[in-house]
């Protein structure tokens, strides 16, 4: 399987981007032998909940509706998901050794990963503007935009930004040359 690109990203956008084309060609990391045991391991969640294949249907579910968000934040039928999502866990506030704290509680363990993800969504919309999708029209990654100035086009520079640089300069080598 090609390697994932646009890793780092918050849990919520990087769930999103477990879904990627390279080379023409479409990737699902939950596809992939190991593919939720590498996701959880990436997102610092393998301690906590085991790579079960009970937790690929929520998994799935909750990238498809945050798909839904981000597209179109207003939808009801997306909103209303996210919220059944997020009923399958609550934080319990604790106090532990002096100090407060929290424990986050399922009803079904097997949501605790997709949860999380629902739950950082809900982080991210301090400031929804910044939830993006890649401006590259072949790629399919999302990316939350911590620039400075909230300019940012491309999942990366490197890869879709260089791309759409290439591809203006021939453009205009052509035009020149018709010129």
């Amino acid at each position: 399987m090609n390697d994932r690109p646009l890793l780092g990203e918050p849990l919520a956008m990087d769930l999103l981007n477990t879904r990627w084309a390279a080379a023409g060609e479409r990737f699902d990391l939950f596809d992939a032998p190991g593919g939720l045991a590498r996701w959880l391991a990436d997102n610092g969640l393998s301690a906590r909940h085991p790579a079960d294949a009970a937790a690929l249907p929520p998994l799935r579910h909750v990238r498809d509706v945050l798909t839904g968000l981000v597209e179109d934040p207003a939808s009801p039928a997306a909103t209303a998901d996210l919220n059944r999502v997020l009923a399958h866990g609550r934080v319990r506030r604790v106090l532990d050794g002096g100090a407060p704290g929290a424990v986050v509680e399922f009803d079904d363990p097997a949501w605790g990963p997709a949860w999380a993800a629902a739950d950082g969504y809900l982080d991210l919309l301090r400031a929804p503007d910044r939830i993006r999708r890649c401006g590259h029209p072949d790629c399919v990654l999302y990316f939350f935009d911590t620039s400075k100035n909230g300019t940012r086009r491309w999942c990366s520079m490197a890869g879709c930004g260089n791309r759409a640089k290439a591809a203006r300069h021939q453009a205009r080598s052509r035009s020149d040359l018709r010129a």
